[in-house]
C-alpha cells in the first residue's frame, strides 16, 4: 500500500476519528485531563509498563503527591519505595530530578512547549508529544508501540521498527496523518485503538473499522507486524547476596554506581559473570568480603531470576549471623521495620517479604 496516497491517509484518519467518537469506551483516570503534571506522571509511569500495572501506581502517586511541588519536596527514599515493583528505576530518578527542577527553577509551572518538555530529564520524543498534545493540544504525533503496530499493519510496512529507517518512516507517516486541529483527541484515539482493537495478539480484525483497507488483514498476516530486527540475547549476571544480621539489625546499603537499580538498597554481594561455583566464589576478588564476615560457605543456595530488558539477573541469598559488628562503606544497620520502608529491587524485595529478620546474635 502506498503510504503517501492521500485518499488512503484520509480514510485512515476519518475512520479512526469515527471509531473514537462512536465506539471508544476506554476509560483511564488521566484521559481527557489538561493538568500537565498528571499527564507527565502517567506517561513516565507507563514507559515500559502495562496500563494494568501502572494504574495503581499512578493513583497512589497522585494521592501522595497531588502537585509537582509535593513530589519535589518528598523524601527521595519514600518516592523510590512508592515506585518499587515498577522497574526501570532511572525513570524514578528522572521523575524526582524533573519535579525539583520545575518546582525550583520554574516556580512549579510546567513547561508548555514541545521543545521545553523534550528537554526535561527522562522525556523523549514520544513522551514530549504526548504531554504537549494532551495538555496543550500542540500538533505533535505520538509514536508508541500501539501506533507503530497499527501503522505497520494497516499500511503493510515491513521495515523493522527498531531500525533508523523504520523509526524515521513511522515518525514521518504519523505526523502526516495527525489531525492537527484535534491533536489531543487523535493521539488518544490511536493509542486506545491499539490497546483495545489492534492488539499485539489476537487483534479484533473481524469487527475492525479499518479491515477493508488494511494490508495485513487482507493478506491474513496481522500478527506478523510490526517487524523487528533479530533480538539480542540477554546478558547473564550472577549476584550472591549476603544478609548480615547483628543484634536484630540487618546490613544494607544504597547502590551508588551508575548501573541497574541505582539509588535502590541491597545487601553486600559478590557478582560473577558466569555460573558461580564454590571455587569461583573463593577465588573471586571479593574473597575479603567472605573473610570479613568470618564465613564458611559449604554450598551455594538456589538462584532466583529477574528479567530486565537486556539482562537476566540470577540472585541467591546467604544468611549471616554476626558475632561482632562489621562495617562497609555506604552500608548501615537497620531494624526489620526500617527495612520495610526502604526501596529494593524486586528480587530482593521478594526475598525480604518471605523471610523473618527478627534474629539475634
Amino acid at each position: 500500500m502506498d503510504v503517501r496516497e492521500k485518499s488512503v491517509q484520509l480514510f485512515f484518519v476519518s475512520t479512526l476519528m469515527y471509531w473514537n467518537q462512536n465506539q471508544n469506551n476506554r476509560s483511564m483516570p488521566w484521559k481527557g485531563i489538561k493538568d500537565p503534571y498528571k499527564i507527565w506522571l502517567s506517561e513516565i509511569i507507563l514507559q515500559q509498563t502495562r496500563v494494568e500495572q501502572g494504574l495503581a501506581y499512578y493513583n497512589n502517586f497522585v494521592k501522595k503527591y497531588p502537585t509537582i511541588n509535593d513530589l519535589a519536596n518528598a523524601n527521595e527514599n519514600e518516592v523510590f519505595k512508592n515506585w518499587e515493583g515498577l522497574g526501570y528505576y532511572s525513570r524514578c530518578k528522572n521523575l524526582i530530578a524533573t519535579a525539583k527542577f520545575i518546582s525550583n527553577e520554574k516556580s512549579g509551572v510546567f513547561p508548555n512547549t514541545y521543545e521545553e518538555i523534550l528537554n526535561l530529564k527522562g522525556v523523549g520524543p514520544y513522551t514530549a508529544a504526548a504531554i504537549s498534545s494532551f495538555a496543550f493540544n500542540l500538533p505533535h504525533a505520538v509514536v508508541d508501540g500501539n501506533v507503530m503496530r497499527i501503522l505497520t499493519r494497516f499500511f503493510g510496512i515491513d521495515t523493522p521498527i527498531d531500525s533508523t529507517e523504520g523509526r524515521y518512516l513511522l515518525n514521518e507517516l504519523a505526523q502526516n496523518l495527525l489531525d492537527k486541529r484535534k491533536a489531543n483527541i487523535y493521539n488518544q484515539a490511536i493509542m486506545d485503538f491499539g490497546a483495545t482493537v489492534c492488539k499485539p495478539k489476537q487483534p479484533n480484525c473481524k469487527t475492525c473499522n479499518f479491515s477493508e483497507n488494511c494490508y495485513s488483514f487482507n493478506y491474513s498476516t496481522p500478527e506478523a507486524f510490526p517487524k523487528k530486527s533479530k533480538a539480542k540475547a540477554k546478558t547473564n549476571r550472577w549476584f550472591i547476596y549476603f544478609v548480615p544480621v547483628y543484634k536484630n539489625k540487618v546490613l544494607v546499603g544504597k547502590r551508588q554506581q551508575k548501573d541497574i537499580w541505582q539509588n535502590l538498597f541491597e545487601f553486600p554481594k559478590i557478582e560473577l559473570n558466569e555460573f558461580p561455583t564454590l571455587d569461583l566464589l573463593y577465588n573471586s576478588q571479593n574473597i575479603d568480603l567472605i573473610k570479613k564476615m568470618n564465613l564458611i560457605i559449604s554450598e551455594i543456595p538456589p538462584f532466583q531470576v529477574q528479567l530486565l530488558t537486556h539482562l537476566k539477573i540470577h540472585a541467591c541469598f546467604i544468611d549471616v549471623n554476626l558475632n561482632k559488628k562489621i562495617q562497609f562503606k555506604h552500608f548501615e544497620y537497620v531494624s526489620p521495620e526500617s527495612l520495610k520502608s526502604l526501596p529494593f529491587p524486586k528480587i530482593i524485595a521478594s526475598f525480604i517479604q518471605s523471610n523473618n529478620f527478627q534474629k539475634s546474635s
